[in-house]
């Protein structure tokens, strides 16, 4: 098709993000973007339809206005700390008898991987393909073409709480909207941000929400790991509250405005007078001990990460460094307690313009704001899928139904 309209949706703990773009002589440009308080939503999962259509209405209804095709092609985030991943294997005869590897061969090969054993209520979200072995010899990114008698596919599986991807998808279509695939938050981020050089040395991408802080590692263009960790932005303003015995919402305010992540950059002197922050408040609080509250939560957030790199075998080695994303990243001080936590240089990640066409007047604002990626990088994996360019399995969804058929070994 050679104009087409995709969207990207960014269904969040705090806020939902939405970029609407056309697809246009191979190249996206980005028609309008939108952030809504979002309802209903717990830790990355929508727990309430009730309270998350009316949301998600308001902001497909909007996406009619621009175009009604774009609402029937919405690509869903998905990311909770039930998400897990798993390494598995297919393996296939090569079917023709002159050995040469066609494409079914490897969709069988890919649908092999696939049979494995899940726990109750689990399904498959992707099978990300990391390489391909042809009579024992691996590290083939694409096999079509050559000859061989055997046929293997190293993937990784990330699979999700069956419930919570039916709630994401039912939200979507009770709100008018038609969902074109489900993807798993961090991998959506990575394909906005991360360079194909820094998937090649080695990177880690870190996005910090507001209910939860989800990452994955990549090497040598392959994802090696990724996860979900049920703790975010949010945490850190709950602590504010209880530590200062102030309201949630004033610590929220605190914390944006006066927030910073290390304590040591802060004069212990420095004191913040609480009538900045609430008329009817009293007193002065010290910008030290503030921080030193932050630090505290990002520190434990990152020892999460730093676990799951040295689990994954990748301590030191990410040449590529730390990319930061999220509404959390906004926080100042953050790439240097990044470094100091994590043993490698940090960075907050921005979306690239590959693929884009960015001289539209909504470009600039959009691009620069690490709270987008999501979304943005959705509407790319729909452009991949469109294309079947995607490195990872990613069904056309047509309702809850023909999602759980195709996903469900």
């Amino acid at each position: 098709m050679s104009s087409y309209y995709i969207t990207g949706l960014d269904i969040g703990t705090a806020s939902t993000k939405v970029v609407v773009a056309q697809l246009e002589r191979g190249r996206l440009i980005p028609k309008w973007f939108s952030k809504e308080p979002s309802a209903g939503v717990r830790k990355g999962a929508i727990v309430d339809l009730s309270e998350a259509t009316p949301v998600v209405g308001r902001i497909i209804s909007e996406v009619k206005k621009i175009s009604k095709s774009a609402a029937r092609n919405v690509y869903v985030a998905v990311g909770t700390p039930q998400a897990g991943l798993r390494q598995s294997k297919g393996i296939v005869a090569v079917s023709r008898a002159d050995s040469e590897i066609y494409q079914d061969d490897v969709d069988r090969a890919i649908k092999a991987s696939q049979a494995v054993n899940l726990g109750a209520n689990r399904m498959i979200v992707h099978n990300v393909v990391c390489e391909f072995v042809v009579d024992g010899i691996g590290d083939i990114a694409d096999p079509l073409g050559l000859t061989g008698s055997r046929l293997e596919v190293s993937s990784l599986i990330i699979d999700a709480f069956t419930p919570h991807v039916k709630s994401a998808i039912k939200t979507v279509e009770l709100a008018g909207g038609q969902v074109g695939g489900v993807v798993f938050g961090p991998l959506a981020a990575a394909r906005a941000v991360l360079s194909k050089n820094q998937k090649e040395l080695g990177v880690v991408l870190v996005d910090i929400g507001a209910g939860t802080t989800g990452m994955c590692v990549w090497e040598e263009g392959k994802l090696v790991t990724a996860a979900q960790f049920p703790i975010g932005a949010s945490h850190i303003s709950n602590d504010i509250a209880i530590g200062l015995k102030i309201p949630v919402a004033q610590a929220e305010v605190l914390k944006l405005r006066f927030g910073e992540a290390v304590a040591r950059d802060v004069n212990a002197k420095e004191s913040i007078d609480m009538k900045e922050v609430a008329a009817e408040e009293a007193g002065t609080v010290s910008r030290r001990y503030l921080a030193e509250i932050i630090e505290s939560r990002l520190a434990e957030m990152f020892e999460l990460v730093n676990n799951e790199i040295k689990a994954a075998g990748r301590s030191g080695r990410c040449a590529g460094g730390v990319v930061i994303v999220g509404g959390g990243a906004k926080l100042p001080g953050l790439t240097s307690l990044a470094r100091h936590e994590l043993k490698l240089s940090s960075q907050i990640g921005s979306s690239l313009m590959e693929g884009w066409h960015t001289d539209t007047g909504i470009a600039e604002k959009l691009f620069q704001d690490p709270e987008f990626v999501n979304a943005l990088g959705l509407s790319l994996l729909g452009v991949d899928h469109e294309g079947a360019g995607s490195m990872f399995q990613m069904p056309r969804v047509r309702g809850v139904r023909e999602l759980l058929r195709y996903f469900t070994p």
